[in-house]
């Protein structure tokens, strides 16, 4: 290796470490990562000048004093380097300037101790720094490589920061509109509140009014089931009098006839025993009346389903001809003898079938009223056992129920009658009274200008 007595290559040394101070400062991004050193790197040409000037004015050879300075700027480069080793690029270059520091150190020192062997071994020397500076470019540029990569992931998380800012705004606004929104749900929660609490009052009064109009047929209908037994009650207590009054003129007579008091006397027990099984009838329908204002008590008792059809049947008809002199229609109850008792709320099955029946004789007085020729109302009533089940159809050959209607008769608060005449909650009640209440079936099998079939279906246990 040659050396030059030349002390300009100092002056060369100075714009060289320079210009490798400003593209590391910018290439490792100094100012932000090592404030203190960018500014040491600044003047990293001061030392070469420096040197220069101490060789000019002591005549010193440049080059031993060009060794130390490049030994010098290599290890502050180093020492950077290492206090960077969390930077990977940084970390790179600091592998790629090893091998060059490490033949500065053997240079200079062998300058310094004996120059004649650097000239021995030249060849050596330069093959080696030919080695390092390739050793060096090629790590350069791996870590411009990482360098770039980093840049593309800083990018990438700052986009992703501009991204999760957005989401973060997008979420603070959604949750101020989700506040504005769950303030105007609340005030429209209080007004439906208010509302329900009104609509539920108004529906008490006319489930309460819908109960009412129940019991008023069914008042109709016993006051007027009532009347025959009571006029054969009467009947018979008057011509009973009278026997009584014959039988005793009988008595005071001169000459009594032992036979005619006898027949007198078997006349009057017939008459007791007539009022008597009227004044049970009587009875009889005073307790169904009470049972049926009696609020349920929520025990199901064994009942003759026969009986309480029957019993209602009559109770509706003439609940309508107290309202309808004119009206007459033909009863057809049919029921199983074979029927066995079944468990139920008979008061509440009461209010059912008078519901059922009450329809059945609106709806052919109704048709009756149409002047159809040679139409004669009938509603039938009949029971029989299906497998487990009791069924009870009651049937009417009314006008029928339109196919638009029949899917909503069990809604609350429908119905075809005319203003006044009801007010939409019979057959919901029913419904709710059979289904919820006995866990049975309420159905209903319809035909237009035929007539209309309502199956109660009830379990037998």
């Amino acid at each position: 290796m040659s050396h030059s007595p030349n002390n300009s290559e100092l002056l060369v040394l100075a714009p060289m470490a320079y210009g490798m101070a400003k593209g590391l400062s910018r290439f490792l991004d100094l100012p932000n990562r090592l404030p203190a050193w960018d500014r040491v790197l600044r003047f990293s040409w001061v030392p070469p000048m420096l040197v220069f000037g101490l060789a000019q004015f002591t005549g010193i050879h440049s080059t031993l004093l060009k060794q130390y300075v490049w030994l010098l700027l290599l290890s502050l480069l180093g020492v950077m380097l290492l206090l960077l080793s969390y930077y990977r690029p940084a970390r790179t270059i600091l592998l790629g300037i090893a091998p060059f520091w490490l033949y500065q150190v053997v240079e200079t020192g062998l300058e310094t101790i004996d120059s004649s062997l650097l000239k021995t071994y030249d060849d050596g020397f330069d093959t080696a720094h030919g080695f390092a500076l390739l050793w060096l470019l090629t790590f350069f540029f791996i870590a411009r490589s990482q360098k770039k990569q980093l840049e593309k992931e800083q990018l990438l998380r700052e986009e992703e920061e501009k991204a999760k800012r957005r989401i973060e705004a997008q979420n603070a606004e959604l949750e101020r509109l989700v506040s504005e929104r769950t303030a105007a749900l609340t005030t429209q929660a209080e007004e439906l509140r208010g509302a329900l609490t009104e609509l539920r009052a108004t529906q008490a009064q006319l489930v309460q009014s819908e109960k009412m109009a129940s019991l008023g047929e069914l008042t109709a209908g016993i006051a007027h089931e009532i009347q025959n037994p009571l006029n054969f009650v009467n009947n018979f207590a008057e011509v009973s009098a009278e026997l009584v009054t014959e039988l005793e003129e009988e008595r005071v007579r001169p000459e009594r006839d032992p036979g005619l008091e006898d027949e007198l006397l078997a006349d009057l027990k017939q008459n007791l025993l007539k009022i008597t099984q009227h004044g049970g009838r009587a009875a009889s329908i005073v307790r169904g009346m009470l049972e049926h204002s009696r609020t349920s008590s929520g025990e199901r008792t064994p009942t003759d389903l026969n009986q309480l059809a029957d019993e209602y049947l009559r109770l509706a008809y003439h609940g309508l001809r107290a309202k309808d002199k004119t009206f007459n229609a033909t009863l057809e109850p049919d029921f199983d003898p074979a029927l066995p008792p079944v468990p139920v709320l008979a008061q509440d099955l009461g209010r059912v079938l008078l519901n059922l029946l009450s329809n059945a004789f609106y709806a052919v007085r109704q048709r009756q009223q149409k002047g159809v020729a040679g139409y004669a109302p009938t509603v039938r009533v009949s029971t029989r056992r299906v497998g487990d089940d009791v069924e009870i159809r009651v049937r009417d050959n009314g006008s029928g129920i339109p196919e638009s209607v029949k899917q909503k008769i069990f809604q609350p608060f429908f119905t075809t009658k005319p203003t006044g005449e009801g007010t939409g909650l019979g057959l919901s009640l029913s419904y709710d009274i059979v289904t919820q209440g006995h866990g049975g079936t309420l159905t209903v099998d319809s035909h237009e200008g035929q007539g209309t079939e309502f199956v109660i279906s009830l379990p037998v246990s």
